[in-house]
């Protein structure tokens, strides 16, 4: 069973005052951290939409199996880039796993325990908890495409997770990666002091 996944990256990191996915985290950039964890997991395919900086964006991410868009209209959200990457995808995917660019904590292995539930085949809608809080990325069977393109604004797939509370099924994991991201300057020293 194939599963597409769309690491989103366009966002302009309002709250940060500078583009927080070129920040160094390790070796890598917040980004390439993200877009590495895909990457080593089970997805079939991985797309990239970048908007803010795109050339010093897709400069670091060249040579890696992956598919790099433009979003030209970063300002008109979240869901601008959730649909340019839809229209990219493999048509013959399964599911839709939607990522966030600024989640650099989030590990391979945890995306692969979501594929595995997924591929079970229990629900249409999937996203991990850490102690009781959702969390990203989310999975979605490939019969929400349609819902997912017409998204509005800056939001992703919450509004699709509210209408269809029977079709979601929750994993505990036991990562924090999945409810810790990027989005203050507090946000990112305090994860790279946890982190090492």
């Amino acid at each position: 069973m194939k599963i597409s996944a769309i690491l989103l990256g366009a966002g302009k990191s309002k709250r940060m005052g500078r583009d927080k996915l070129l920040l160094p985290w390790g070796k890598r950039t917040i980004l390439e951290h993200c877009l590495q964890a895909l990457l080593r997991s089970k997805v079939k395919e991985v797309v990239v939409v970048l908007g803010h900086r795109k050339e010093e964006m897709a400069h670091r991410l060249m040579g890696k199996r992956v598919k790099i868009l433009f979003n030209p209209n970063p300002e008109k959200g979240m869901s601008s880039s959730i649909r340019k990457g839809l229209r990219a995808l493999d048509p013959n995917s399964a599911g839709i796993l939607i990522g966030l660019g600024d989640m650099p904590s989030l590990k391979s292995r945890t995306i692969n325990v979501m594929l595995k539930a997924f591929q079970r085949g229990k629900r249409g809608i999937l996203l991990p908890s850490f102690k009781g809080r959702w969390g990203h990325p989310v999975i979605f069977d490939r019969k929400y495409k349609g819902e997912l393109l017409k998204l509005k604004g800056d939001t992703g797939g919450k509004s699709i997770i509210v209408k269809h509370p029977e079709d979601v099924f929750v994993i505990p994991v036991k990562s924090k990666g999945v409810i810790r991201d990027i989005d203050t300057w507090v946000d990112y020293k305090k994860g790279l002091r946890m982190r090492g």
